[in-house]
């Protein structure tokens, strides 16, 4: 019987602490590489091609710019991505921009289990034809506590997931190396 009331006792200090959101509700996780390019070439692959991530991007079978977004790239460039399995798809925008410096993108619709992501990735010349790329992700899923118990497993698999998504865009920088082919607005 003792036994029983400790448990459910910290099952309800538990639950209490994630209600109250004594627990960081927002998790996160950071990836970074050094790219043997130009920082303007390294800033253009994610600014300039906003709309054509899914060339580079392991986790994407395709993504194009929304119809309501009123610039192609910058501050305010809007995108559909949709994800490899076929069902999921999220839609972004910059919220913020930095010509060669910075660039923050808000996953702001989409069908995965997220309330809220926000990604930062900043650029910086190392040296001559050497760029530094960081991507910090914010996150914090929806589904309530259960949400918060999967945070652990989400931030594995989203730091794989940024891991391999800067290998394959130094790839794409360095030799145009694409893990998706390329497809016309048309086949979407």
């Amino acid at each position: 019987m003792n036994t029983k009331l400790v448990l459910l006792g910290g099952i309800l200090m538990f639950s209490t602490i994630i209600l109250n959101n004594k627990v960081n509700a927002k998790a996160q996780v950071t990836a970074q590489k050094l790219i043997n390019a130009p920082v303007e070439a390294v800033f253009a692959s994610w600014n300039d091609e906003f709309g054509d991530v899914y060339k580079y991007h392991p986790a994407l079978k395709y993504s194009f710019l929304l119809d309501d977004s009123k610039v192609s790239s910058g501050k305010g460039a809007k995108r559909q991505c949709n994800m490899k399995d076929g069902k999921n798809w999220v839609q972004e925008e910059i919220v913020d921009f930095e010509e060669n410096k910075l660039i923050v993108i808000s996953v702001y619709k989409g069908t995965t289990p997220m309330k809220y992501v926000l990604a930062t990735i900043n650029f910086h010349e190392e040296a001559q034809n050497q760029t530094g790329i960081k991507i910090k992700m914010e996150f914090e899923p929806k589904m309530g506590i259960l949400g918060q118990l999967m945070i652990p497993l989400m931030k594995m698999q989203f730091q794989s997931m940024l891991n391999d998504l800067l290998k394959a865009n130094a790839a794409y920088i360095k030799n145009g190396t694409l893990v998706n082919e390329v497809r016309t607005p048309l086949t979407k």
